[in-house]
């Protein structure tokens, strides 16, 4: 039996190109996460740190991680993010332009306000 596939890179990833042509749609897990995400799995990280008291503040585990004291403070904002934006940052839905500096530096604290201040409002964006 055989099978006629290419296979090709793709950013230093092997891809598999079908017979007709189309590339055979990648595994989760074969899915580099962007930057905001990274961001996102940071900040609970370090937030679960410093609840369970394996930190004792923000600037000791900054300085344990090697890291400047406000970076820190900016990745632990996302998680005081709405569910939904957590949501569309996992799922990469986004509206264009939208990256950690919007997120992260000074976010409102109502989750409406959040929507409003990336352009989700009203009920376009909300998941039920």
């Amino acid at each position: 039996m055989s099978v006629p596939i290419q296979i090709k890179r793709r950013s230093g990833r092997k891809l598999v190109t079908l017979p007709n042509g189309e590339a055979a749609q990648p595994s989760p897990w074969d899915v580099a996460a962007t930057p905001l995400q990274l961001a996102l799995a940071r900040g609970h990280r370090w937030l679960v740190m410093l609840e369970s008291g394996e930190a004792k503040s923000i600037t000791e585990l900054a300085a344990r991680e090697k890291i400047d004291h406000s970076y820190m403070c900016r990745m632990l904002n996302l998680t005081t993010l709405a569910p939904d934006i957590v949501a569309a940052i996992l799922d990469e839905t986004l509206p264009p332009g939208v990256g950690v500096h919007e997120l992260a530096i000074s976010p409102p604290v109502l989750w409406e306000e959040q929507r409003s201040r990336i352009g989700f409002v009203g009920e376009e964006f909300r998941r039920n």
